[in-house]
This record gives C-alpha cells, structure tokens and sequence, in this order.
C-alpha cells in the first residue's frame, strides 16, 4: 500500500509537471504575438513556480522526483529500494504522457498528436547533459530544506544558459514527444536527449562523490550560512 500511495504521488506529480510545461508554453505561444523570447520567459517562469510547488507538496510522499534519471541514481545510492525503480519510472512516463493529454485537453487541443519540433545535434545534446548533470548535483548536494527553491531555480536558469532549454528529464522527453507544441520535441529526437541526460546525470554521481570527504572522515564544517548536504 505504501507503494502505491508513492507511486501516485510520482505519477500525479509527473502528470501536473508536464501539464505546466505544456500548457505554459501554449498560452505563452499564444499570447507572445510571435516573440519567441517572451514565450521561453513566460513558460519559464510557470516552470520555476510549478516546480516549487510540487516538490514541496509530494517529496514527503515520494521524494517527488518525476524523473526517471532521479530515480536511477537514488536506486544506485540506496535511497530508492531496488524493486520499486521500475514502477517508478513506468509511473512517470505515464503521467508525462497523461500530463501532455491533460494541456491539450485544457487548450481544445488534439489529444493524441506527435511533436514535429525536431531538437538534435551536438550542441543540443551537449545542452542536455550539462542541464541533467546540473540538475542532480543540486539535488545530491543542495540542503534538504532547500531542495525545491534550488531544484527549481537551476531548471529556471537552464532554461536560458543551455541550447536545448533544459529537458533533464527522460520522462519530459517522452511526455513532449506527444505534444506538437511549444514545449514539444520530435520523436526521432528523443533518443539523442534522453541518452544525454543518462550521462549528465552519471557525471553528477562521480562528481558528487568527489566532492565528499571519504567514509570515515569528518565532514567540512559548514559555514554560518550553509547547513550540511543531506545523505540522500
């Protein structure tokens, strides 16, 4: 039972996640009057917010990590029990695509569509490694207290600084991949990303893991400022 109760929570999470990227990206594509700029700044911004929120409504629950990349290294750290990865990720790759339905659903959209928005190339992918790479290390590091302003302010920063406007989410791609809109990525682009993001989120692991005194040694007395990372 309490499986379940974590699975819905990374399902529903996942769903309203995509919804907001989704959806954002529609109105702001709408409204923006062809201004690309303004558009990236609108959905962002309904990003940023979103993350907060979900984070702090459904970590207790689940760890809120809507990301199968997450998830992945929080199995590999122990965080995650091993058995339950794989519901996990099949929770978060359908709530991406539900995710997807419900914007379009909300916009008098199609429901069922596939992204023509094609997202390749070295840069793209390079993009796509450091945002993933980005994202776990605030997630490893960043107080526990802390996580959701953090998490939420790397993917809002990520947005703009990476070339690919910071997916980091394997289930994103997948979600986006139906959804031929703003936020939308073509499905012969997909791999690519999610590939990228596999890496990038490796990298943060080995780094992470540089970063830290070795067991047994004392941890670095933080500053008045800071508060200790968790062991997550």
């Amino acid at each position: 039972m309490d499986l379940r109760r974590r699975l819905l929570a990374e399902g529903l999470g996942t769903a309203l996640l995509l919804a907001i990227v989704i959806g954002s990206g529609v109105m702001a594509e709408r409204l923006a009057g062809g201004n690309a700029a303004i558009a990236l700044l609108a959905n962002t911004l309904a990003t940023v917010g979103g993350l907060v929120v979900l984070i702090e409504v459904f970590g207790p629950i689940s760890g809120a990590h809507f990301n199968p990349a997450v998830s992945l290294v929080m199995a590999w750290r122990g965080a995650l029990p091993g058995p339950a990865l794989l519901p996990y990720v099949v929770a978060q790759l359908a709530g991406a695509v539900l995710g997807a339905w419900l914007a379009h659903a909300m916009f008098d959209m199609t429901l069922l569509q596939f992204s023509s928005k094609p997202r390749a190339g070295t840069g793209q992918w390079i993009a796509e490694g450091v945002a993933t790479f980005g994202l776990l290390l605030v997630i490893l590091r960043a107080p526990a207290s802390r996580v959701a302003a953090l998490v939420a302010a790397y993917i809002g920063a990520a947005y703009w600084f990476t070339a690919s406007t910071s997916f980091a989410n394997p289930a994103a791609v997948v979600g986006r991949m139906f959804s031929d809109s703003f936020a939308g990525i073509a499905p012969a682009s997909a791999p690519g990303f999610i590939v990228a993001e596999l890496i990038g989120a490796a990298l943060a692991v080995a780094v992470n893991r540089c970063l830290s005194p070795p067991p047994g040694e004392p941890r670095d007395t933080p500053s008045p400022t800071s508060t200790p990372a968790p062991h997550v």
